[in-house]
């Protein structure tokens, strides 16, 4: 692997890091995974484990003692590690708490050191329980009680956001934020509370779907492979903002130092979802409704709508997700 050539992906071994080490390898990039595989999996890199171009680390970014050295020589940076899902999100908060901030600040202070470019992903988590029925990237965050643990991982995800952006400003750190709306797709685990794919587990097997409060609350769900494309155009535009003149890169599309909502936009309750995922497969599955306070813990809250608007991704690298949420159950069904 050539020296200044590859990109660095922390949490390369998930769901969504996984599809991406796959499309950065298949564009002919050298790829290096960081993964300490606390909820990662190496199957997720079955189809890459042998590649030439494909190194795997497993190892805390916190507790490698190469990082510097493999920042200065990556030409960018993916920062996906995280701690996933609400239900171990409401278990572990001190493990999600800890391990985000100090493990960002890390990588942070390793690629600001040699200038190296990093897109951070954050999570619409961080919009909170704000009402609107849209979010922009733009909007004030409305984040519940520091009592519900639930609000953890919003908080830890939206202080990378502060920290990242604070590099971005007082080191010229070029920057890039995603925040992530339900991805959903082929490999996504259901093991630490994942609604869909637990739902296509259940429906298959004949088993209940179980939907969780009352089923109105709705989302927006994304495929994998459309996030993972927005995500490579949001690298590239990064790459060719800071490649390009003074004059040319004011005129181009502007990301760094930008947040981005990356998203489906197709809402659906909780309810329709389960209706669809049953209707989609054939599955003779009944639906029950379960209180939150059974799933998760005595008050928990959760966001009633969360749809994101994608006018800016879409503005700035010429993506909008496309793929149906039809044709979503039936890709990761299959």
């Amino acid at each position: 692997m050539k020296k200044g050539k590859h990109i660095l992906v922390t949490g390369g071994a998930g769901f969504i890091g996984g599809h991406l080490v796959e499309r950065l390898l298949k564009d002919g990039r050298s790829v290096v995974v960081i993964d300490d595989l606390s909820t990662g999996n190496r199957d997720n890199l079955r189809a890459v484990a042998q590649h030439r171009n494909f190194r795997f680390i497993q190892t805390k970014i916190s507790t490698y003692a190469e990082l510097p050295e493999l920042a200065a020589e990556a030409e960018f940076i993916f920062h996906l590690a995280a701690t996933v899902g609400v239900e171990l999100v409401v278990q572990s908060a001190l493990h999600v708490l800890e391990a985000s901030f100090n493990e960002t600040q890390i990588l942070l202070r390793a690629a600001a050191k040699h200038g190296t470019p990093l897109l951070l992903t954050s999570t619409s988590e961080v919009y909170g329980k704000s009402a609107k029925p849209e979010f922009s990237e733009e909007d004030d965050l409305l984040i519940g009680p520091p009592g519900h643990s639930r609000w953890s991982y919003a908080c830890s995800k939206l202080t990378d956001e502060f920290l990242a952006l604070a590099y971005a400003r007082e080191k010229n750190l070029p920057v890039i934020i995603a925040r992530l709306f339900n991805t959903v797709g082929p490999r996504q685990t259901g093991r630490y509370g994942m609604v869909l794919p637990r739902f296509i587990a259940a429906a298959k097997s004949g088993e209940p779907l179980k939907v969780f409060g009352d089923g109105t609350q709705s989302r927006c769900f994304c495929f994998v492979h459309d996030v993972v494309e927005a995500l490579v155009r949001l690298q590239k535009q990064g790459r060719e903002a800071l490649g390009a003149s003074r004059g040319d890169a004011a005129s181009s599309s502007r990301v760094l130092g930008e947040i981005f909502n990356v998203g489906g936009t197709e809402e659906v309750s909780m309810l329709e979802l389960a209706k669809l995922v049953v209707e989609t497969l054939g599955s003779n599955s009944r639906i029950e409704l379960i209180p939150y306070d059974q799933a998760y813990a005595p008050g928990f809250d959760d966001m009633r709508r969360r749809k994101p608007q994608v006018e800016k991704l879409e503005r700035s690298v010429k993506f909008k997700p496309l793929t149906s949420l039809r044709d979503i159950i039936r890709l990761t069904a299959a």
